[in-house]
């Protein structure tokens, strides 16, 4: 028996089947992801994740980066993403994401998506709806300055899919309110190397700022990539409450 002409197809009852198939694939990709990751917060380093209330970086949630140093930040972000799981979105006006340079810090390019949104009201909008999908690991928005009720969005969205959310932002005022849970300053550290013919480690002298019903604190930190490890030494002089917001 002949097909029937497309003009005599049900389209409710094609529909209505596609959105089923889609529902069961998104719920499918959920289920495998939340399996992957496990814990409920993304390790840093002991050092680091000692000092959180949540033993590391918490997903559901956002965190800010302030880039001191573009390229130490970006190191920085790629790690946390990696560390992340799953799929990640690196959504930027313009990616310069270089996927072998972040691969160094676990980010392989077979889990990157990088979007480019150049107008701000896309890139959150991306940003938003990434955030709500329980099966992306995580997802970066590079921006400037954002407004308190656009982050509080952010921070909603990430609450409800339960995915890590990272601002990656030129450094500015970091006394400025966030709806974000930590807020981070990241600049490039000497590196040290057996040899004046070799680069050494990336080392990062890591800032948190802001910690919510946590404290504050100041590290320098060395990338092994060897050993996919993040080696730190705090600065206790400089651990010093962070205040907490009415």
């Amino acid at each position: 028996m002949p097909a029937p002409p497309p003009d005599s197809l049900d389209r409710p009852a094609v529909i209505s089947a596609l959105r089923a198939r889609i529902a069961r694939m998104e719920r499918a990709g959920a289920a495998e992801a939340l399996a992957a990751r496990g814990e409920d917060a993304v390790p840093l380093a002991p050092a680091i994740d000692s000092g959180l209330p949540w033993g590391g970086l918490p997903r559901a949630a956002l965190h800010e980066v302030l880039a001191a140093e573009p390229g130490a930040a970006g190191g920085f972000a790629a790690m946390v993403l990696a560390r992340a799981g799953g799929t990640v979105l690196w959504i930027a006006p313009e990616p310069d994401a270089w996927p072998p340079g972040l691969a160094r810090f676990g980010l392989t390019p077979d889990r990157l998506v990088l979007v480019k949104a150049p107008r701000e009201q896309d890139a959150l909008w991306a940003m938003e709806e990434t955030l709500r999908c329980p099966a992306v690991g995580a997802a970066l928005l590079v921006t400037g300055e954002l407004d308190l009720t656009a982050a509080r969005r952010l921070q909603l969205a990430a609450e409800a899919g339960g995915v890590l959310g990272l601002l990656l932002r030129p450094d500015a005022d970091g006394a400025a309110p966030t709806a974000a849970l930590t807020r981070w300053r990241i600049g490039a550290a000497p590196s040290e190397s057996p040899s004046r013919h070799e680069l050494g480690d990336p080392a990062w002298s890591l800032d948190l700022l802001r910690c919510r019903g946590g404290r504050g604190g100041t590290w320098r930190a060395t990338w092994h990539e060897g050993q996919a490890s993040l080696v730190t030494e705090e600065s206790a002089a400089r651990r010093t409450p962070v205040r907490r917001r009415a």
